[in-house]
């Protein structure tokens, strides 16, 4: 399942969420905090708050049945939970606890958490079998109008219609929300020049002035594929493609997501900021939250979008007009998603690559941040330079864009001793032929080069067997590959992060101390192959996009190799 989801779309709502949320008053909708959901006469949405609540509950005392979709498995933890699989239907029973509700699958029963499930948008919708005989006995009856679900609409039209209804009010929702951001505290404390500077408001607010001009236009685009008097006729999947790039401005303000929230927990800790805030969300009218729980649901909004059009797809007919565009707009949207995903890992490894640069001894130049943000392989290697030729065995280090290659300590070989690198950028990779090699005179046997486009500079890499060496030459194709992807995606990192990567790594390692890659250090970077959950963040309260694994990362694997020595 999707990581970057894992990590931040967690369903937090804070104490004292007002009735107000649940039921769209005037007060202002929380689309993601509170995600609106639009069946028998009620607005309610995901797990987790007040509003929510009492709403869910009330239908369940008048008698009604409220249903839940499983977005990930949960494995029960004792036997009075609740076990289901990612797509399991749940029938909520009880919803009066805000973090672990009561439900009910065919016969059994017991407790799971609010945030594993999201409630369906269209609650007459019967359980999947059920459907998919109700589908069966129309195609088998051959009836051109249909199973009708309620008066005027086919089934399948009439959920179709929900769906689209929900997309729209939550995008207006959303728009109002990021109004009272914009102009309820970022517009006032801009006004306060001796509490904030813009380097702060940067920090707490990221880029959500950009996010809002862009949704204005986004939802622009949708009102006018938007039918009103046939909601299910909309033609929206358009509006996702011709936008799938503006999209990608969500990759900032998740990434500086984390910093921001340890930004305001600093002032949140002096009083008049406190009540500075307070007085912002009185004045502009907005919903009882606390900014942090405001500043989440951009971070919550981009993981919807997947959920939302999978869900259309799903009641769009492959003869209607929309399909193929919102089956490629449910692509694409995922593609964004993996993308923020991807970019997140690459800033969690610029920490990692700055540890490992502090633990190398006598290192010279620039820094490896300066260039690079990847690991892309690493392995020892026997190495040949001109005009030397010299045969020496160094530690190889493949990054974005330059190859680091250290030496081990005789004695201590969990030690390296930093020996120079190489420029990718103007290295072309040749496979060699086993045999003679006629530039450096010698017999080779698993080798490759890498040289210079004028051929001043050539290195001679021999490998100990061969799947080594057709090892390190995929690894140079994915060097590459992974610098263009850079280059057409505009992925970078900031001069910031990078400064702070590398004072963070410093102070890790002190001066006066061993520098070395100890074996404590070795097994924090194996544990980090499966991280953990941060304790301030209960596991159930962790959203998950529910879609198929993404291809592992190899960093780890690799930053695993950084340190293969033993004592």
């Amino acid at each position: 399942m999707d990581n970057f989801c894992r990590r931040f779309c967690a369903v937090i709502v804070p104490d004292g969420a007002s009735e107000k949320a649940a039921y769209g008053h005037e007060g202002g909708s929380e689309e993601d905090l509170f995600e609106d959901f639009h069946s028998s006469g009620h607005r309610f949405g995901h797990s987790g708050g007040g509003g929510e609540q009492l709403a869910i509950n009330e239908l369940i005392s008048d008698g009604s049945v409220v249903f839940a979709e499983a977005l990930w498995d949960h494995v029960t933890m004792d036997d009075q939970e609740l076990g289901f699989k990612a797509g399991d239907v749940i029938e909520v029973v009880d919803a009066t606890n805000k973090e672990w509700w009561w439900g009910r699958i065919l016969d059994s029963e017991g407790w799971f958490p609010a945030s594993f499930v999201r409630l369906r948008v269209n609650q007459d919708e019967p359980m999947e079998e059920y459907l998919a005989q109700l589908e069966e006995a129309r195609e088998e009856e051959g009836q051109g109008v249909g199973l009708l679900l309620g008066p005027g609409l086919p089934c399948k039209e009439q959920m179709r219609t929900n769906v689209i209804n929900e997309i729209m009010s939550t995008e207006r929702d959303y728009i109002k929300h990021l109004k009272d951001i914009c102009e309820g505290y970022i517009k006032q404390c801009r006004k306060r020049t001796d509490m904030f500077s813009e380097d702060q408001l940067r920090a707490i607010f990221g880029n959500i002035e950009e996010i809002y001009r862009f949704h204005k236009k986004f939802l622009k685009g949708l009102e006018k594929k938007f039918n009103k008097e046939e909601p299910h006729l909309s033609e929206i999947g358009t509006c996702f493609l011709e936008h799938q790039t503006d999209f990608q401005i969500y990759s900032e303000y998740c990434n500086n997501h984390p910093n921001a929230c340890l930004q305001l927990s600093k002032l949140m800790k002096v009083n008049k900021y406190v009540f500075f805030f307070e007085a912002c969300r009185l004045l502009q009218k907005m919903i009882d939250i606390s900014l942090d729980g405001f500043l989440l649901t951009p971070v919550q909004k981009i993981c919807k979008y997947p959920l939302q059009l999978a869900e259309l797809l799903k009641y769009t007919n492959p003869q209607h007009r929309d399909y193929t565009d919102v089956e490629a707009a449910l692509n694409a949207m995922k593609n964004v998603a993996r993308l923020i995903n991807e970019r997140k890992r690459r800033l969690e490894n610029v920490d990692k690559i700055a540890q490992w640069q502090s633990s190398i001894e006598d290192w010279e130049g620039e820094d490896v941040l300066t260039r690079s943000s990847d690991l892309i392989f690493s392995g020892e290697l026997t190495k040949m330079s001109q005009p030397q030729g010299k045969s020496q065995q160094r530690m190889f280090f493949l990054f974005d864009h330059q190859m680091v290659y250290c030496k081990k300590d005789l004695l201590r070989r969990d030690m390296l001793y930093y020996k120079g690198r190489m420029d990718m950028d103007q290295m072309e990779v040749v496979d060699v032929e086993d045999g003679k090699d006629k530039d450096f005179n010698v017999s080779v046997k698993n080798a490759l080069k890498l040289r210079s486009p004028t051929g001043d500079e050539v290195h001679l890499l021999c490998a100990k067997k061969p799947e080594q060496k057709q090892r390190w030459l995929r690894a140079f194709t994915d060097e590459r590959t992974q610098v263009q992807h850079d280059r057409e995606t505009g992925f970078s990192i900031t001069e910031v992060q990078k400064k702070q990567a590398m004072l963070n790594a410093c102070k890790t390692h002190p001066s006066g101390k061993p520098k070395a890659v100890t074996r404590p250090y070795y097994d924090f970077l194996l544990r980090q192959k499966h991280p953990s959950l941060p304790s301030a963040v209960p596991q159930q309260q962790v959203f998950m996009l529910a879609e198929p694994k993404r291809k592992t990362s190899n960093f780890w694997q690799n930053i695993g190799r950084l340190t293969p020595f033993k004592k």
